[in-house]
């Protein structure tokens, strides 16, 4: 069994110039949409209530901001650091159209030339799933992601769908994860996929 049993906050950068500086691909990046539920989500994951502030006002947030999470293999007794990014949400309103237009640079900038990334991590709200923001947000990881990194596509909110309308989304969506912050449901899912992809290469020099 895997769990993260430690997660503190590092410190928050505008741009990839100021992102702190790392020599191992070890940074999971989390996006997503304005009141998706990352922030949720991020608590959920690291059952810390306050590590990732829930804002009211979706868009709020401009900066990027680190996290050292330490994952801890119960079988192994083997421990992993690894940042969490937390990216600011996407298709907000209310800004700038000059702020928006750097905000969104800063975030491409980000995703396509930091390379200590190993893990992207898209969130989609799973009763909205094919708005136009998303599909291209998505395209944009899968044509600008380079070999040593990966893609997680996550539903949140699982819990507003009935049974018929989750089975439908599994249908369409056969590689994505569906969970729910609030009803921890797939949490557990989450971590372990997380920490198997960040081990990955370990693993296989341990070989």
């Amino acid at each position: 069994m895997v769990e993260i049993v430690d997660a503190k906050f590092i410190t928050s950068a505008p741009t990839i110039k100021m992102a702190p500086p790392s020599e191992e691909q070890n940074e999971v990046v989390f996006m997503a949409r304005s009141n998706v539920g990352k922030s949720s989500l991020l608590n959920a994951l690291t059952n810390h209530k306050g590590l990732a502030k829930v804002s009211s006002t979706p868009g709020k947030t401009k900066l990027i901001n680190y996290f050292d999470v330490t994952f801890l293999d119960r079988d192994t007794q083997k421990k992993k650091v690894v940042k969490f990014v937390d990216l600011p949400g996407f298709g907000y309103a209310k800004v700038a159209k000059s702020v928006k237009h750097d905000w969104e640079k800063n975030l491409t900038d980000y995703i396509s030339k930091r390379t200590q990334i190993k893990l992207f991590i898209h969130l989609i709200d799973c009763r909205h799933p094919h708005l136009d923001i998303d599909t291209q947000v998505s395209d944009f990881l899968f044509n600008n992601a380079n070999e040593s990194q990966y893609i997680l596509q996550i539903f949140t909110k699982i819990d507003k769908l009935n049974q018929k309308e989750q089975n439908a989304l599994r249908k369409e969506f056969p590689n994505a994860m569906m969970l729910s912050s609030s009803k921890k449901r797939g949490i557990k899912k989450a971590i372990e996929t997380i920490y198997k992809i960040m081990t990955e290469d370990e693993d296989e020099n341990e070989l």
